[in-house]
């Protein structure tokens, strides 16, 4: 069974003028994802237990709704918006590699390894088989698949990157993954102690079940710094199978398409390996190396998290919300259900290599 339906061509929401120059028309929606940036990381600061990148999807929902922004953000901005959503979210998930290195991999153990694998596995092909159960249209059983194993709306912005999704697919799985990972903040904290695990236990559950990196760090920090580095070591475990997941997904999307390109349009023809894909592998081997200094992957890590969040703010842009409640039930019901099975089987993993 093929991970992506076949689509003769990719949608876009807003077609763009020819005549118009393409910087000057982004500039607009730069702009705006800039000022949706800096009022999240506003909120963040008022709000510590607020991730920065779950403000900015809010925020670009919020948005893209109220009557004297909706006209900007669906014209003017729109251009600037998209491109935010899609080419800096691709640098952003390239300087996500430098949280990862192979030390630390190989540090959490091959019994924790071999945990975070099935949890993925489990939590992937049991939320897409679901989805497409459930008659969700387009891309959205794929990419909310893999915003729930992998990491969150990073996963699905590189997903939808290699695959060529519909951005209303994106919008709408970014904002219902959004939304699940900020529950999880909430409500695992108050499992910890009846679920009787350790704070370690809780730190290992945390980085396996919760999607965003960010999110992952505001539910685990409420056990203690302990709990904090174990989740955050098995969350980036998560994302280091991003990599492999994004090249199963190029390749499904050539394999669907061959013989369909004429012979003089090679070039259009997805890459096996996206390049950020590359990129995002050449950051994890760079910082495997040591040489870059404690400066360099602090600014990298802060220039990541600006660079995701006018990605998120962008996609968040284009969620209507109008058209989501006409598969509201299904999605929601979706998101229900993989949320169960992640905590589920990743609470099963942590007790059997405990």
């Amino acid at each position: 069974m093929a991970l992506l339906r076949e689509r003769p061509t990719r949608h876009r929401l807003f077609a763009a003028t020819p005549a118009t120059p393409a910087a000057p028309r982004k500039l607009p929606g730069l702009t705006l994802a800039a000022l949706g940036v800096a009022a999240a990381w506003g909120i963040h600061r008022l709000v510590p237990a607020v991730p920065m990148l779950t403000a900015a999807v809010v925020l670009g929902i919020a948005v893209a709704h109220l009557p004297f922004a909706q006209t900007a953000v669906r014209g003017a901005a729109r251009p600037g918006l998209t491109f935010a959503g899609k080419r800096l979210m691709r640098v952003g998930v390239v300087l996500l590699g430098l949280k990862l290195s192979l030390d630390d991999v190989l540090g959490i153990g091959w019994a924790t390894v071999a945990m975070v694998l099935g949890v993925v596995a489990a939590t992937f092909f049991g939320t897409w088989w679901l989805g497409r159960k459930m008659g969700l249209p387009g891309d959205q059983p794929l990419l909310i698949a893999t915003g729930y194993s992998i990491c969150g709306a990073s996963a699905i912005g590189a997903v939808s990157e290699a695959g060529g999704s519909d951005e209303r697919d994106t919008a709408t799985s970014v904002a219902l993954v959004t939304l699940c990972g900020t529950l999880a903040i909430a409500v695992l904290p108050l499992l910890h102690g009846p679920l009787g695990l350790t704070d370690a236990e809780f730190g290992r559950w945390v980085g396996a079940s919760v999607h965003d990196v960010g999110q992952v760090v505001a539910t685990a920090q409420t056990a203690g710094p302990g709990a904090l580095g174990e989740a955050v070591l098995v969350k980036l475990m998560r994302v280091a199978l991003l990599a492999p997941l994004v090249a199963a997904v190029a390749l499904s999307v050539r394999r669907r398409r061959r013989g369909s390109w004429p012979a003089d349009e090679d070039q259009k023809r997805p890459p096996v390996v996206p390049l950020f894909v590359v990129g995002f592998l050449a950051a994890v081997a760079l910082r495997s190396t040591g040489w870059l200094p404690g400066v360099a992957l602090d600014v990298a890590q802060h220039a990541q998290e600006l660079l995701l969040a006018a990605a998120l703010f962008g996609l968040g842009s284009a969620v209507h919300l109008p058209s989501l409640t006409r598969t509201g039930g299904k999605v929601a019901g979706l998101g229900l259900c993989a949320w169960v099975v992640v905590a589920g089987v990743s609470y099963g993993g942590v007790l059997l290599t405990a």
